[in-house]
């Protein structure tokens, strides 16, 4: 799947994710947590695995969680590419 245009998904609400994709020569992945310390290993691996699940290899995905589990977050980055490919139209 291929990130055409800016998308977003999720809240700033506690226990959620606030997921922004955008067009991008490669990948790069931006995470803010308030839980950073402990999870960014678990978010990264989060956020990669489902991109690989759904063949994005290239964009910029940006996470900004708030204690999110992995499931939502996970759904979330899925949410924001899918509304960002052809997938959303």
């Amino acid at each position: 799947m291929e990130i055409i245009r800016k998308a977003w998904a999720g809240t700033g609400e506690s226990s959620d994710a606030y997921v922004l994709v955008s067009p991008a020569n490669t990948l790069e992945i931006e995470i803010s947590s308030v839980v950073y310390n402990q999870y960014a290993k678990a978010i990264d691996k989060a956020v990669r695995e489902t991109l690989a699940d759904l063949g994005v290899e290239k964009g910029t995905i940006t996470i900004n969680d708030k204690g999110a589990l992995d499931c939502v977050i996970q759904a979330r980055v899925e949410t924001a590419i899918k509304r960002a490919s052809e997938a959303g139209v």
